[in-house]
C-alpha cells in the first residue's frame, strides 16, 4: 500500500514549502509545475528525479491516483526545474512495475517496502 494520504496533506502544507526552494537546485530532486485541470491554478511540487535512457521517471509513492499526476497525464505537458533550470516534458505517462527494476537498487528496496509499484514516465519535448 502506498503512502497513507494523511502524510500527503502534511507535505502539501508543510514540507513541500521548506523543500520546494531547493528541490529545483538540488542533485536528484526537482520541481513539477502544473496546472489544476480544473481551477488552471499553478502548482509546483518537489519530487525525486530518476533520469535513464532518455526518460524522466518519478515514483508515485502516494499512489496513482493523487492530484498532480491526474493534472498533469490530462495536460500532456509539463514543466520539470532541475538543476535550475525549466525543462519542458511531454507524454506522461503511469506505469505499473511492482519490482520497481526501473529504479537504482537502493531505491528499489524503499519502494518496495512502502509498497509503491507506480511510476510516472515522460520525456523531453
Amino acid at each position: 500500500m502506498p503512502l497513507p494520504q494523511a502524510l500527503a496533506k502534511f507535505n502539501r502544507r508543510v514540507t513541500n514549502r521548506i523543500a520546494g526552494p531547493l528541490a529545483g537546485r538540488s542533485p536528484g530532486f526537482g520541481v513539477i509545475v502544473h496546472k489544476g485541470r480544473n481551477s488552471g491554478r499553478v502548482y509546483r511540487t518537489p519530487v525525486s528525479i530518476f533520469h535513464r535512457d532518455g526518460a524522466y521517471r518519478f515514483a508515485l509513492t502516494y499512489g496513482r491516483e493523487v492530484d498532480w499526476v491526474k493534472n498533469i497525464v490530462a495536460a500532456g505537458t509539463f514543466e520539470l526545474e532541475t538543476g535550475g533550470q525549466p525543462l519542458l516534458l511531454t507524454d506522461p505517462t503511469v506505469r505499473h512495475d511492482p519490482a520497481a527494476s526501473w529504479a537504482p537498487a537502493g531505491v528499489r528496496q524503499v519502494l518496495h517496502l512502502i509498497g509503491a509499484e507506480y511510476y510516472l514516465e515522460a520525456r523531453p519535448a
